[in-house]
């Protein structure tokens, strides 16, 4: 027998970025077209190519957890367990009357404890080989760690696992948690992801790809997608939860909604380890995928929140996709790239551009593309890349995209709510 699916809203967000340590600091930050890159202050970057990130401000984990406690978490999880908190406070989630049997936590992480290995590594290098590890070395490290954290500080026993798909993760979370939630196997799943790789490694590993921008003297406006002389991303570190939740018991006990999440899209490029296919063709899929799964025209969406990364060939590809999905309504969309702001959080990217998602279709504003100086003349200018300055504007739907190494592609849709 064939159950109709049940609907998913949103009824809680959190979030520590590099523009804000909350939802409300972040979005302000969005708005006001605020930069997050800066000069790295986590280790010594002289003898690196890229010497600034976007980095995490004024962010201790002692406020919010025992030093003891947070000795056992490496910093993805710390961001992890800390944006979880806001989004369960904000969704009231933590109140009586909830059944903690009908509650998951679906968590991402593209990397994981990266600050944890190299530690570990150094100790253990720097000794006479003795194999002298910390005990939380293996917990603290695995990226399912997370996901299994904020369900024991919480005691939620629904479905719980890690998903990974490079800079697609936390896109994946929330799809994986829609259709969990809508096929009736759980009322409410927190759901979303983090990254914390800010590191020797990180920034090393990425420079020697040739994949980071090097503008050095200028790093507040290093992250430049679509701009003519991109030449990489901004590593970025955070993460962002989104408590999704069954309408009807969502309504049951009273919980604010503020959007619907209506469909996901998932794809493959099955082209290069790196490169997006030219042609855009995984990219086409999913946002294809996604509108259909939400039972969606092309004109339906207003707002899509690109995977704009600032490299050369990603940018490209992903807006000749776009104007293959959508035609000539692909001119009458405002197309914008968050990352122009944060950087680029890997795992953690999709999390935080959901909320700003989100928040484009709550409020009908969409946060703009920050450091745009010069045209790309591979680049439609009839497109609206909303370059620069926010724009208001109706946002029945929106469009989230994120693509990662490995030809990973996830897209998720969200509109406003309606009874």
């Amino acid at each position: 027998m064939n159950l109709p699916l049940k609907r998913v809203v949103v009824t809680g967000l959190g979030a520590l970025t590099p523009l804000g340590n909350t939802v409300p600091e972040y979005w302000e930050g969005l708005i006001n077209g605020v930069s997050g890159a800066d000069f790295i202050t986590h280790f010594d970057v002289t003898k690196f190519k890229t010497k600034f990130a976007c980095e995490l401000k004024g962010f201790n984990p002692e406020n919010f957890m025992e030093r003891k406690e947070a000795r056992k978490l490496d910093r993805f999880s710390q961001i992890a367990v800390v944006a979880a908190d806001e989004a369960v406070r904000h969704a009231r989630l933590n109140e009586e009357g909830i059944n903690h049997d009908r509650v998951g936590v679906i968590w991402a992480s593209g990397i994981g404890g990266m600050i944890t290995f190299i530690e570990e590594m150094k100790g253990f290098f720097a000794g006479d080989g003795t194999p002298r590890f910390n005990p939380f070395f293996i917990p603290k490290l695995i990226l399912d760690i997370a996901s299994g954290h904020i369900s024991m500080k919480y005691g939620f026993r629904g479905p719980n696992f890690a998903t990974v798909s490079a800079c697609a993760s936390s896109t994946n979370s929330l799809i994986d948690a829609f259709n969990y939630i809508r096929l009736g196997k759980a009322d409410a799943i927190i759901s979303g992801g983090s990254e914390a790789v800010v590191t020797e490694s990180g920034i090393g590993g990425f420079n020697a790809m040739k994949a980071l921008s090097e503008r050095n003297t200028d790093p507040k406006t290093a992250s430049r997608p679509f701009d003519k002389d991109r030449d990489g991303f901004v590593l970025g570190e955070g993460g962002a939860a989104i408590v999704l939740e069954e309408l009807e018991h969502a309504k049951r006990r009273g919980a604010t909604i503020y959007a619907e999440m209506v469909g996901g899209g998932l794809s493959a490029d099955a082209y290069h380890l790196t490169a997006p296919h030219p042609e855009g063709l995984g990219v086409i899929n999913v946002m294809k995928n996604a509108l259909e799964d939400a039972e969606m025209k092309p004109e339906d969406i207003d707002y899509i929140n690109v995977h704009g990364t600032s490299t050369p060939l990603g940018d490209i590809a992903e807006l000749i996709a776009i104007q293959k999905v959508f035609g000539d309504h692909a001119y009458n969309l405002n197309i914008s790239s968050t990352k122009s702001m944060t950087g680029h959080l890997l795992g953690g990217a999709g999390a935080i551009e959901a909320i700003a998602t989100i928040k484009a279709v709550i409020h009908d504003i969409i946060p703009p593309t920050i450091n745009h100086f010069t045209d790309d003349p591979d680049i439609d200018p009839k497109l609206n890349l909303t370059f620069s300055k926010a724009q208001h504007r109706t946002v029945r739907a929106a469009l989230s995209n994120t693509f990662g190494f490995g030809g990973h592609n996830a897209s998720a849709v969200f509109k406003k709510y309606e009874e």
